[in-house]
Order: C-alpha cells, then structure tokens, then sequence
C-alpha cells in the first residue's frame, strides 16, 4: 500500500458529512409522529442522510484509489479491499453496509417508507 493520499478531498467531504449530519440533528423532531408531520422539512432531512452515506462511500473509493489496493466492481468490493488491509475494521464494513442499506430504501422506495 503506497501512494499520495488526496486528503484534501476527504477533508471536504468530510466537512460535507458534518454540515448534513449537523441539519438533520438541528430539524429532527422528537417523536416519530412530529417527523412524519414535518412536509418539506423531512424530505430534506432524507435527502441530508443519503449525501451523508454517499460522502463516506466516496471517501472509502478515494482510499481504495489512492492505495492502490484492488480494482473494485462495487462498493461492496471497496469495503472489502479496505477490511483485507487493515484500513477499515470488518465491524465498521458491517456498519457502512447498514448505511448504504438504508441510503438504498430512501432513494429507491422513497414512497414506501413508513416514517
């Protein structure tokens, strides 16, 4: 594993991360029945999470990138490459496959979704 890291394209990623977590913890209510009333609002805060899960999935393809560590097919692939050296803890990939999991029934069932 060798080679430049862009952390300056983590680093702004991150901080996107951080201001979508942040403006879903500032509009998320306290019950389920308030967000189930929130309209516009919580399709905002939908939206907010599945960039969230999307900015950590592009941060684990930069490192799988610039680490040169497998040529991945999916996101899945990247996780894994990442897990097999030493990168991300086999925990974490259980973890970030929740995410993209729940990031997958907002986008693709958005109708579908009891809140």
């Amino acid at each position: 594993m060798t080679g430049r890291i862009r952390d300056t394209a983590i680093r702004i990623k991150l901080q996107e991360m951080t201001e979508s977590l942040d403006m879903v913890k500032e509009h998320l209510p306290d019950s389920a029945d308030s967000f189930g009333r929130l309209g516009i609002v919580k399709d905002g805060i939908y939206k907010r999470v599945e960039y969230a899960v999307e900015n950590v999935f592009d941060i684990c393809a930069i490192l799988n990138a610039d680490l040169h560590i497998g040529v991945p097919g999916t996101d899945e692939d990247i996780l894994e490459n990442l897990v097999r050296h030493g990168v991300l803890a086999p925990g974490m990939r259980q973890n970030l496959k929740a995410m993209k999991g729940f990031r997958n029934i907002v986008v693709h069932r958005y109708g579908a979704i009891d809140d």
